[in-house]
């Protein structure tokens, strides 16, 4: 169980989360479960490619653009402890890439899909933690090819990110500048976006 989350931050406040996920390789039956007994999948750090790891094979539908390397379907969990201090705070995990198809579940409570696998997006952790105890994140990918013109991967293959907040606080990506003209000039005037309050 990973208890210590590093001081490594991605520039939006994001702690490193990317340590101690556990993964298997081809699809599994309720491996999104709390119960779930994952004792046998392979250990490993983000970021993670599986594809990369496989023979080439001469006979893939990823073809010379996916270079020869297969996808499939895999799965990620990570068990880990939220700590007492955290109550009453907003937590977010961030995920920098997931290719492909991403389903993500948290106390086997089902978050969202992602069928794009070349952006960063974001759950909302907060109502489904348990603070103080035990918590499982999984992580389905069905990488169905030909999916790419150039070789893309296969998995979690960029850092996930945990983000914790205040109540009130200003959005990621809340803050910006816009460029208006005035009296024959131009000139940057900030731009505040909206923030959460204590009701969400």
């Amino acid at each position: 169980m990973d208890t210590d989350l590093t001081d490594t931050y991605n520039g939006w406040r994001g702690q490193n989360f990317s340590r101690d996920w556990k993964f298997n390789l081809g699809d599994v039956a309720d491996a999104q479960k709390v119960d779930f007994d994952d004792a046998l999948w392979r250990r490993l750090d983000l970021p993670h490619d599986w594809s990369v790891e496989l023979p080439f094979n001469p006979s893939s539908v990823a073809g010379s653009g996916g270079g020869y390397l297969d996808g499939g379907v895999g799965w990620y969990r990570k068990t880990f402890a939220v700590p007492a201090a955290y109550a009453g705070k907003k937590i977010f995990i961030w995920f920098d890439g997931a290719y492909t198809n991403s389903q993500v579940w948290i106390n086997g409570r089902f978050l969202g899909l992602r069928p794009y696998g070349y952006i960063s997006f974001a759950y909302d952790l907060t109502p489904y933690l348990k603070i103080g105890a035990t918590n499982i994140i999984a992580v389905r990918l069905n990488h169905n090819q030909p999916s790419s013109r150039w070789y893309s991967g296969s998995g979690l293959y960029r850092h996930v990110w945990l983000t914790v907040l205040e109540p009130m606080h200003v959005d990621t990506f809340g803050i910006g500048a816009a460029k208006r003209p005035y009296q024959g000039c131009d000139y940057l005037s900030g731009k505040s976006l909206k923030h959460h309050d204590a009701f969400g």
